[in-house]
């Protein structure tokens, strides 16, 4: 998940001024999408959804009580899911932007006026957010993202909330109270966690990146212990996995091998299973028939032997 806020800037993230440039830009993409038949999302605050851009403008320009010309009226925050993060936001766009007005609502919001510490809630941040659906620098399949819009007071116009600011817990001088940002970006991955049940794997975390860009060497070292240290264990979970799954398919082939004996033994017991036709069919069909060979062969006739000539007694 990644987290920023975009500097004041002279263009479209100048916010000494009027909010109503960041305001149309982040309409800038709904217009092709509307000519296209695509699904678009309007502006969207704590308990709304379809708010006009008018309507922010408005709330956001006018909230500004005892504000100096040249002081920060308003903050602009992105809110940037990779593409792992976005699938198990949901399947289609809609369920995309319906869990990001969620995540945002339940874990951005409050977090943001939790780091505060002035004892804000939620309900004490005006804010609008808008989301995107693509990126024009981006080749990733999956692009949605949010736009937000946070007010420089808060929703009574009276105390004064910068995100950008040093201080951190402070209870002394000038300002009190602080922000701390590193805070929030762990807090807000942890909520994010936690309300989609996303399995984060180290090297996708704030902690490694935040590590590796500014920790001391000795610091990296150590995630990067961890890290091969995680990846050894997942290898020899997918290896007693695959282990698994080998053995189950050697139990399932022997089970068939001994169904298939089984059925083979039954065939033969079916096939010396001949039918009771009585006794003599049963001799008629085991032995040859005799009868009829012995009807083929030629019968010999018997001669009769002349008597010989002799003296007759009397």
């Amino acid at each position: 998940m990644n987290i920023d806020f975009p500097p004041p800037s002279k263009g479209t993230y100048n916010n000494a001024g009027s909010s109503r440039r960041l305001a149309d830009y982040c309409e800038h993409e709904d217009l092709e999408r509307m000519e296209q038949g695509i699904y678009t999302e309007g502006f969207f605050n704590l308990t709304d959804d379809n708010i006009y851009k008018s309507q922010v403008v408005k709330d956001i320009d006018s909230n500004i009580g005892q504000l100096l010309k040249t002081d920060a009226k308003f903050y602009a925050i992105h809110v940037s899911p990779s593409e792992k993060e976005l699938k198990i936001m949901g399947n289609t766009e809609q369920e995309q932007a319906e869990a990001m007005k969620r995540y945002i609502r339940e874990i951005v919001i409050p977090e943001y006026a939790k780091n505060f510490n002035k004892g804000l809630s939620a309900e004490d941040i005006k804010f609008y957010g808008k989301i995107h659906f693509s990126r024009n620098r981006s080749n990733n399949e999956l692009n949605m993202h949010c736009h937000l819009i946070v007010s420089r007071k808060d929703q009574s116009n009276k105390k004064k909330l910068s995100p950008l600011t040093n201080h951190k817990n402070t209870y002394k001088g000038t300002v009190k109270g602080g922000f701390d940002r590193k805070s929030l970006f762990q807090q807000v991955e942890q909520g994010f966690d936690n309300l989609f049940g996303y399995k984060r794997e180290l090297t996708e975390s704030f902690e490694y990146y935040n590590t590796m860009k500014n920790g001391t060497i000795s610091d990296q070292l150590s995630v990067q212990e961890q890290q091969i240290s995680d990846e050894r264990k997942n290898t020899d979970i997918q290896t007693d996995q695959t282990e698994n799954k080998v053995a189950y398919k050697q139990d399932d082939n022997l089970l068939n091998i001994q169904s298939v004996n089984q059925d083979n033994k039954k065939e033969d017991k079916q096939s010396f299973n001949i039918p009771d036709l009585g006794l003599s069919s049963a001799l008629g069909l085991l032995t040859p028939d005799v009868n009829k060979e012995e009807e083929q062969i030629p019968v010999k006739k018997k001669i009769k032997k002349k008597p010989k000539r002799g003296f007759r007694e009397s």
